[in-house]
Order: C-alpha cells, then structure tokens, then sequence
C-alpha cells in the first residue's frame, strides 16, 4: 500500500465531458505532460473505444509520459478493454479502468439487467481485463445509490477477479461525507482480500460537496483520490483537486497524510486548464481564484502587513504564485527574454524562441512593462496558433457611425490555402463573425463572448472566449490579441478550426 494519497486525475476524460470543453489532440498531450510535471500518480487519458480521436490521444499520452501510470476507461466489453490495452500498452504504466452501474435505478432504465447479470458481467470482464493488466481498477458507477448488500457483492466479485483498485463513484453528486466514509468503511471491512486493494474516491459536485466527500472517504480508509484540475466535468464537476491537495497538506496535522503533488506547479496546471477549456477560475475560487490571497478590508490588511498568519493559512508562493516578478520592457534583449522563460518553467529550444521573440517585441512596443502574465499569454497566444488547422491571415474592417459594419475576413489553412470572404452586420464583431461563418459554410450560433484582461490597465492584451454551437455540436475558442477585434476574430476561427478537426475525426472513426 502507499504511503500517500494517491492522485488519479481525470481531467481529460471526465474533465473534457465539461460542456463546450474540447480539447485538441496537442492540448491534451500538453495538458498530460503538465500533470505529469504537477505529479499525479495516474492520468486517466480518455475512453479510447469512444473513438479514433480518443484512441490516438490515449496512445499518444502513453508513450509521451515516463513515470505517470496512463489509464484508460472501458465499459464490461471485451472490445473496450481491447482498445484500452492497445492504446496503453506503451505506457511506463498501463491501467484499465472497467465500470458497470450498480444501482437500482441504473440496472432498471439503462443496463435493463438483473442484479444476478450485472455479477457476471463483472466476473467476466476483470477477469478478461486481468490477462492484459497487471493493475485493473474497477468501478460500480453510482455506488452511492446502491444498495449496500449488493455494492458489496459486487466488489467482492470485482476483487476475487483479479481487480486491486476498487472505485467508488459518486456519479451524481448525492452523497454526503458522513454518508459517504461509512461506504468506505464498510467495504473495507466487508469484503476479503488475498491480494492488497487500494479504494479510490470520485465525487461529483451536484451539491457543493465533492472535496468535503472525498476527505470523508480518505478518513474512512480511501487511499486514492481521483478528481479534476479546478473540478471541471459534468453538470457541476467533479473533486477539484488542488482544493483536495491543499487541504491535506494545511490540515496534515488532522490527516496525517498528503499527496506527492509538486504544489509550487498548482498555479501553473490550474491556469493552463482554464486557459484549453475556456472556462475562466472564479475570482473567489480556493487556492487558484485570483481573490484566494486579496484582501480588502482594512482590518485584515493591518493583520497581515504585521504578520500573514493572522489571516492567511497559506502562502501564494505554496501554489506557484509568484509575487515578486520583474517585468521585461521594450529595451529587453533575447538574452533576458530566454532567461525569463527558464524562470517562468518553460523549456523552449532557442529556435523556437525566435517569434517568441518577436512577438514579445511587438507587444513590449505597446506597453511599458511585460509582465509573466503576458509572456504566459504570448506563449500559449503562440502555440494555439501553430496547432490550429486554420489561422487568421487578415482582418480588414469597415466602420460606419449608425450604419452596418462591413469586415473582410482572409484565413489559411496548414496547407498553404487561402480563403477569404466579407460580410455586413450591425456591429463589428457580427459583421466579423458572418464573414468567418461565409468561408467555413456553417450555420453557427454564438452562445457565450467574454473578453477577460491577460493583465490591469489600458495596455493590456485581450483574451477573447467564445462558445458556439455548430450544427448542433458545442465548440469553444481563444483568440489573444492587443487589439479585441483581432482577438475577437482568433477565437471564432479557433472554434470553426476545432469543430473541422472533430468532424473530420467522427468522419475517420
């Protein structure tokens, strides 16, 4: 058994079924490499028999990865866990993750089996699994609305199977602490073992109590956590793990055991996360919301001015953020730019530094000083735009007081190719985006637009989101820019561009 908690992350799996979440085939590979540097014990990289997309990525991440265990979800179908071992099988260290429902309500309206087939299946299935994996985890989906007798019998087939990971989902969120450590802590004492079997908590957070369920569960025995970076997933996510992180390590004196999470990188992997999901951290979110170390009130200002103990459990520098940061300025040369990304932990070949470079340049002639927030900004402003398969060229804009606004829109491709079209609309960023729905031939609908500020001021670089429905399908999209009708531009490009590459998936699947 571990000496720690150990830290199943999922954000690419259940992480990426956030609504409008869609991750690229190079985000989840940087997302995985970045998890993998944060220091999760296992990445669950997908459910790789979903699809072509899916199997790649998982595949991909696998041999990418050299100490993080990668997984794979399968349902109980041979084909599945047939998928999950060819795309894992390079991995430094291949898991399966096989699941069937359990409860009453599941087994009656979705499997339509009995309880007596659901055992067999699970017999059948980690037992098929066991000839490929040394490690399978298995999972009664909504253990939390089983009965106990039987979530008991069905562990109990799981683990005479072969399996030494038992998962115990919260799969709607239902359950409360006290509610669910007593699960655990019947499992535990109930169901009997040749073999060691580690019990793994995955909470959703329908009622605002994942993280307080999945410290319950660790006070009842749970020596695994699986969650997601800033709790990301369906309807209303799952266990935020850097909540779970720094509760254990502040509270260590409680639960006398943490998790090998490098928690200097928090920031970082959060950030990044929020950055490919397009879903902006709260301000008021723990341990990452930009409000988690603000305070407003004077009385509080006073206490921590004389000491920040008096009203801070936590430094910012725990989680990676830095206070003290020395910004670039136009005057800045390569040699002090390369040596702010080594301090920033990025690892980029002097090559690829080049348009980094000039990109810093331009933005520095705009602004007085660059700060790290920006420079993260130029770089990942970088990389979304050498991924896609579709970059804005040129926008050519029209203005007319109490008119119709008329944009030009010319795009290229990876190929080389070039498409351009125009259109009208009653303001420019209608008339921007109907010229960008012209040229992909798409009836698109816009349903979110936010423009956040990458930094304070009138100089600052805009990061522009938005999120569409194209043909029925949700996309989401990034565009970063000094001037907010470019990067209004970028983002529904980015969108267009990720709705083409899914579909084209679909099509080769």
């Amino acid at each position: 058994m571990e000496s720690h908690i150990q830290i199943f992350d999922t954000t690419l799996r259940d992480g990426e079924q956030t609504p409008g979440v869609n991750f690229s085939f190079d985000e989840r590979l940087k997302i995985a490499k970045q998890l993998e540097k944060w220091g999760v014990d296992v990445l669950e990289a997908g459910f790789p028999a979903s699809s072509t997309g899916s199997f790649k990525s998982v595949q991909a991440i696998s041999k990418a990865l050299t100490t993080t265990a990668v997984c794979g979800l399968a349902r109980c179908k041979k084909s599945d866990i047939d998928a999950v071992y060819e795309a894992t099988k390079d991995a430094v260290k291949p898991v399966v993750h096989v699941f069937i429902a359990t409860s009453p309500i599941h087994l009656k309206h979705k499997l339509k089996m009995t309880q007596e087939e659901v055992l067999a299946s699970i017999k059948e299935h980690v037992t098929y699994a066991k000839q490929f994996f040394d490690v399978v985890q298995f999972s009664p989906e909504d253990a939390s609305r089983t009965d106990m007798a039987f979530l008991i019998q069905s562990v109990q087939t799981a683990v005479d199977a072969g399996a030494s990971i038992i998962n115990i989902p919260d799969t709607v969120g239902y359950s409360y602490p006290i509610e669910y450590g007593q699960i655990f802590k019947s499992l535990i004492e109930n169901v009997k073992s040749e073999h060691d079997v580690v019990y793994s908590a995955h909470c959703h957070d329908d009622l605002g109590m994942a993280v307080a369920n999945s410290l319950a569960a660790i006070e009842n025995g749970a020596k695994r956590i699986e969650g997601t970076v800033n709790g990301i997933g369906e309807r209303a996510g799952n266990t935020a793990l850097e909540e779970l992180a720094l509760a254990l390590y502040v509270r260590r004196d409680h639960y006398g055991i943490e998790s090998n999470l490098v928690l200097s990188e928090t920031k970082n992997t959060s950030d990044l996360i929020s950055r490919y999901a397009g879903i902006r951290v709260p301000r008021n979110k723990a341990i990452v919301g930009q409000n988690a170390f603000s305070h407003e009130s004077g009385i509080h200002q006073d206490g921590v001015l004389k000491n920040p103990e008096t009203y801070e459990i936590m430094t910012p520098q725990l989680v990676g953020i830095r206070q003290n940061e020395l910004p670039l300025g136009k005057l800045s040369g390569k040699h002090a730019f390369a040596e702010k990304l080594k301090t920033l932990g990025y690892d980029i070949a002097p090559e690829e530094q080049v348009e980094l470079f000039k990109q810093f340049k331009a933005v520095a002639d705009k602004k007085k000083s660059v700060s790290d927030r920006d420079i993260h900004a130029i770089i990942q402003g970088s990389e979304h735009e050498q991924n896609a398969i579709y970059q804005l060229e040129t926008l050519q804009l029209q203005f007319v007081s109490n008119g119709l606004q008329s944009a030009v829109v010319v795009i290229k491709d990876k190929d080389g190719r070039v498409y351009q079209d125009s259109s009208i609309g009653t303001g420019s960023i209608v008339a921007i985006y109907n010229a960008v729905d012209r040229i992909f031939k798409k009836e698109s609908k816009l349903i979110d637009y936010r423009i956040d500020s990458v930094t304070e001021g009138t100089d600052a670089q805009a990061e522009v989101h938005v999120e569409l429905v194209i043909e029925g399908q949700p996309v989401n999209g990034i565009g970063i820019d000094h001037d907010i009708l470019q990067a209004s531009c970028k983002a529904y490009v980015e969108a267009h561009a990720k709705y083409a590459a899914e579909t084209t998936e679909k099509e080769g699947n």
